[in-house]
């Protein structure tokens, strides 16, 4: 009865991660679009640098009030992190501008095979036939929802390439250090944090009015508009922390897989909210074939054998926990 209850009360903390992180996001893209579409507020990153700004005071109140523990990160492992998730943030903010959108959704579905191959070639995984198809599947439906003109150029693919490598390996480490130095998320969280929001925020103007050609300090800061920033920090804090739970209870591939489903709810928000224009049978398919894809990978990844290191007879999704005080990060990453 005892394994049952466990298995069952592991499922809901897993299910309960996934809406938190799922919710989250949505949100604060939702956010972010109309902050950016009615305001102008186009500073993108130096917007990601306040999200970090109030991640660190949150961190920084959880651990005045004892629910974060002091741990240890190797400075040389913390710059190595900053590094590469700047790199992720930046990256991606370029390939926006220098692509269209067509490539630079394919880009981003590039995510889930550079992550599979990191874990194949840093952690011996491997992946059984139903797991790969159920990827492509996914990778399908997302690819038949979102792309539609396809033009390349030489910066556009550099700054691609870069996003997207950068990106799978940051989400790699999240789970790496965690298991290394048995951090948890909201460990993590506080060391990283701090260095991030610091270097974003020197970096941001900058390179925002290289996108741009628009100063932030010249941005005209109305009610309205400080509003929706605020809003979108706040948010930002669950989005930050969410991604790093989940990464830790699962895998950056399962996050990439199953994340897609999100792509899915912006694009179902953005017709109820925003209108119905691209709203056709093609982007119907696409959901639906992503979404049965999704299905199909979780129960497949799930099997035993489905995902697993070599030498290790349970899937990975089994991993133990890492966690700071387990019982108190939504009972464990949750």
């Amino acid at each position: 009865m005892a394994p049952t209850s466990k298995a069952d009360r592991k499922s809901a903390i897993d299910a309960a991660a996934w809406v938190f992180n799922v919710v989250t996001s949505v949100g604060i893209i939702i956010v972010n679009k109309a902050l950016m579409a009615r305001y102008g507020f186009s500073f993108a990153t130096t917007l990601t640098g306040m999200h970090f700004v109030a991640t660190t005071v949150m961190t920084a109140v959880l651990r005045w009030l004892g629910y974060i523990q002091s741990s240890h990160l190797p400075w040389g492992d913390l710059l190595k992190f900053v590094i590469v998730a700047n790199f992720s943030i930046v990256g991606m903010n370029v390939s926006l501008m220098l692509n269209s959108v067509g490539f630079y959704q394919i880009a981003k579905l590039c995510m889930v095979p550079v992550s599979c191959l990191f874990e194949i070639v840093f952690d011996k995984v491997r992946y059984s036939r139903d797991t790969k198809l159920s990827i492509a599947v996914v990778l399908i439906g997302v690819g038949v929802c979102t792309v539609t003109d396809v033009s390349v150029n030489a910066e556009g693919f550099i700054a691609a390439f870069i996003a997207v490598w950068s990106t799978s390996l940051q989400q790699y480490y999240v789970q790496s250090l965690q298991r290394k130095y048995s951090l948890s998320s909201f460990n993590l969280l506080a060391h990283t944090a701090p260095a991030q929001a610091t270097s974003l925020l020197l970096l941001g103007p900058f390179l925002d009015y290289w996108l741009t050609s628009k100063r932030i300090d010249a941005f005209d800061y109305q009610l309205a508009s400080v509003f929706f920033i605020l809003l979108s920090c706040t948010i930002a804090i669950g989005t930050n922390l969410s991604q790093f739970i989940c990464i830790g209870r699962f895998t950056a591939v399962s996050f990439q897989v199953l994340g897609h489903m999100k792509t899915i709810l912006v694009l179902i928000l953005g017709f109820i909210f925003f209108g119905k224009e691209g709203l056709n049978l093609q982007v119907v398919l696409g959901m639906i074939i992503a979404v049965l894809g999704m299905i199909w990978y979780g129960n497949g990844s799930s099997k035993p054998g489905g995902k697993e290191r070599r030498g290790h007879s349970l899937p990975i999704s089994r991993q133990p926990k890492h966690v700071l005080d387990s019982s108190t990060e939504h009972d464990g990453n949750a």
